[in-house]
């Protein structure tokens, strides 16, 4: 089983921001992080799961995700996603996201656990300092979410 841990921040909604993930396998654990100079928590958060499971080096391994996005965890469980996949993502947010969400979650077995934020679980604390630091240094460009903006 592989545990991969996720968080994601933004300073200002939209503003500075930064995902934090930690993957777990066995005794192997590695963290990752990045920040991006104008994005949403929403995308953050849903970034830092996309990089966890593209951080997987093989396919169909039985993989838990946890969370404090009711964002991500309710758009898969409750089924949003499928649907927003029905209608090509018509006015819906972060599809350039979701699509990159669909085709590597499409390649494990991936369970969800909600997790309350700041509540003392290690791994999501320790997410969140990932995201946040991350979105002090070295920004990149959320260039789809730049663009429709207009930046």
């Amino acid at each position: 089983m592989i545990h991969i841990y996720t968080d994601g921040a933004s300073r200002g909604n939209p503003g500075p921001g930064g995902y934090g993930v930690i993957l777990k396998h066995n005794n192997y654990t590695i963290q990752l992080s990045q920040g991006y100079r104008k994005t949403t928590n929403n995308r953050m958060e849903l970034l830092a799961v996309i990089i966890g499971l593209e951080a997987l080096k093989q396919t169909e391994q039985e993989v838990t995700i946890y969370s404090d996005s009711k964002y991500v965890i309710d758009a898969i469980e409750k089924g949003w996603l499928k649907n927003w996949i029905k209608i090509d993502f018509k006015n819906k947010k972060n599809p350039d996201l979701w699509k990159r969400f669909w085709i590597v979650y499409q390649k494990n077995l991936v369970h969800f656990r909600w997790v309350k934020g700041h509540a003392g679980y290690y791994e999501n604390e320790r997410c969140d300092q990932l995201a946040v630091a991350s979105s002090y240094t070295n920004l990149l460009a959320d260039s789809y979410y730049e663009s429709m903006q207009g930046i």
